[in-house]
């Protein structure tokens, strides 16, 4: 088991599962509780994270969103449609190549990203919060392996 061989108790791992379930689960609570009393409340948490990946400068392409988010390019179509209706997302033509349309966060897009980044940077500083340079390597070392522990098993 993982555990033995990183010399962990099952305590420990017992713990540390339970955590991660638990900060997961309160972090979505969190953000579906926020959207519902703000001015927000007509988005969903998996809209707010596809405006995430859409970012407020990149300017990225529907097929770059949706390889980032394991999307098929039709669900993203029908999920970016709705937020253009919504008012969150517009498309723009590629100044290279007019085939091409890139995605972009309306004004009313903007304010809401950057309120969800603000979430986010709160949660990385109460994490860190007095940890060391070495400790917060060992965090990221530990989150690039669940990164890479995940996509191995949405591939």
């Amino acid at each position: 088991m993982a555990e033995e061989k990183n010399n962990i108790s099952k305590a420990d791992f017992r713990f540390m599962n339970d955590a991660l379930v638990d900060v997961y689960d309160h972090i979505m609570r969190i953000e579906e509780e926020t959207l519902r009393k703000s001015t927000f409340r007509d988005i969903s948490v998996k809209e707010i994270h596809l405006i995430h990946a859409i970012t407020l400068h990149d300017h990225k392409t529907s097929t770059e969103v949706a390889n980032e988010l394991r999307l098929t390019k039709g669900t993203l179509t029908t999920n970016v449609k709705t937020l253009e209706r919504k008012g969150y997302v517009k498309r723009i033509n590629d100044e290279q190549d007019h085939r091409v349309a890139r995605l972009t966060l309306t004004n009313k897009g903007k304010l809401l990203y950057r309120a969800h980044d603000a979430f986010h940077r709160q949660i990385v500083k109460s994490f860190i919060k007095g940890m060391d340079g070495n400790e917060v390597k060992v965090i990221k070392r530990a989150l690039i392996n669940l990164e890479d522990f995940l996509s191995d098993i949405t591939q």
